[in-house]
């Protein structure tokens, strides 16, 4: 057997073993769309369909004005911020986004990262060390996760948000010091935290309380300012607010909001804000014009709501089971990864494309397909996706 055989064959292992456990992903291609200033239909892999996967809520990623502010800003900055923020990345645009999103999210400061896997990382490891807990709720997103194990601290999980146990979790509590991470909207239930009970118990507990509303923000709430404001809570309710700025605002990026001190620690100490280049200037003001249509334009989420409703009430009337959501992502548990897949494989034969969500995104035997609607979708579209699912061969059915 040659040197290089065994690296061969254990590569050939590991994608026969994905492979048997029905869990292959693939990357599809986009090339085109079909719809102007809208990335609900597209050819993608070749084929004409109506998209019903994207995070893209608001229908901001083609807003023209979105686009027209990268290429002024792109023109006359370049398409690379060149450096670090603390080196000499951190230009104009960016600030304006910051001071944008801090007066959006009413606090008094907001950072900026280049990702939201790189935002909670930066709030896991700046809040936590090794002689600290972590309370985390089991279906928080993979980057709250992976930035607790990077901490050091010991990871407490409790069930779904089921606030009873984690009361009883935070009784037991021995570290000196302590921080709760949880989403705030959950990107594969559509459901919401229960965030005034959360708030409520770490403020008795003196536990820090952290919220990714990465799904939440621009949609939820009278004026769009996410899961919190959709519970009736304020900054001094939730203390760090983490947002993307690639969701319903349809750009790139990542912003940590929070006092004027906390902002600063993370950019004395977050290694995710340190050691990575700065977001381009296009990107930033993209992010501001695509804030700013979201502020002025509200019916985007009326109309999105709207979809929902009118989704729910026609998956009512076909006897399909739904999740307890109210928010633009709906999933239908098909359970096994073979089901999801078949059923995600009959919509696209029909032009609707929705993604087979499967483990380890989501618990075992709880494969699903995640439909999320955008205000870029019509009426039209909405009632030819129940059209399509009504002819689903195995789905499972509620009783009438």
């Amino acid at each position: 057997m040659s040197s290089t055989d065994w690296r061969s064959e254990w590569l050939s292992h590991c994608l026969a073993d994905t492979a048997a456990r029905g869990l292959t992903r693939r990357r599809r291609l986009v090339s085109d769309y079909a719809r102007e200033h809208s990335s609900v239909e597209a050819c993608v892999d070749g084929q004409h369909v109506l998209s019903f996967c994207s995070n893209d809520y608001l229908g901001l990623a083609r807003h023209p004005a979105v686009v027209a502010a990268w290429q002024k800003t792109a023109t006359r900055y370049g398409v690379g911020s060149g450096a670090s923020h603390l080196v000499t990345g951190h230009h104009t645009e960016h600030h304006l986004l910051e001071e944008a999103l801090a007066n959006f999210t009413q606090r008094e400061r907001a950072v900026l990262f280049s990702t939201g896997y790189m935002a909670n990382l930066a709030v896991s490891t700046v809040f936590a060390s090794r002689t600290d807990v972590i309370y985390s709720d089991e279906r928080n997103h993979a980057s709250l996760i992976d930035g607790a194990r990077l901490s050091g601290a010991r990871i407490a999980r409790y069930p779904h948000r089921d606030t009873a146990t984690l009361e009883h979790l935070l009784r037991d509590r021995t570290e000196p010091r302590a921080l709760l991470l949880t989403d705030g909207l959950f990107s594969m239930d559509g459901t919401v935290a229960p965030l005034a009970t959360l708030s409520s118990l770490c403020n008795a507990a003196q536990v820090w309380l952290a919220v990714d509303d990465a799904h939440g923000l621009g949609v939820l709430g009278a004026h769009g300012r996410g899961s919190i404001e959709h519970s009736g809570l304020t900054a001094l309710d939730v203390p760090i607010l983490i947002g993307t700025l690639g969701k319903a605002f349809g750009t790139f990026g990542a912003f940590v909001a929070g006092s004027n001190d906390l902002c600063e620690l993370l950019i004395q100490h977050a290694r995710t804000h340190i050691f990575t280049t700065a977001l381009p200037s296009a990107v930033a003001a993209a992010a501001r014009a695509a804030l700013e249509v979201s502020i002025e334009e509200p019916w985007r989420r009326e109309r999105l709501a709207a979809h929902v409703e009118r989704f729910r009430a026609g998956c009512s009337a076909l006897h399909l089971p739904l999740m307890d959501s109210v928010t633009p992502i709906q999933p239908i548990i098909l359970g096994s990864n073979q089901a999801a897949m078949e059923a995600s494989n009959h919509l696209l034969t029909h032009g609707i494309l929705v993604s087979a969500i499967r483990p380890p995104t989501v618990p075992n035997d709880t494969a699903r397909l995640r439909i999320t609607f955008s205000a870029a979708h019509a009426t039209d579209d909405v009632d030819r996706l129940l059209e399509v699912l009504a002819t689903l061969p195995s789905i499972p059915r509620s009783s009438a």
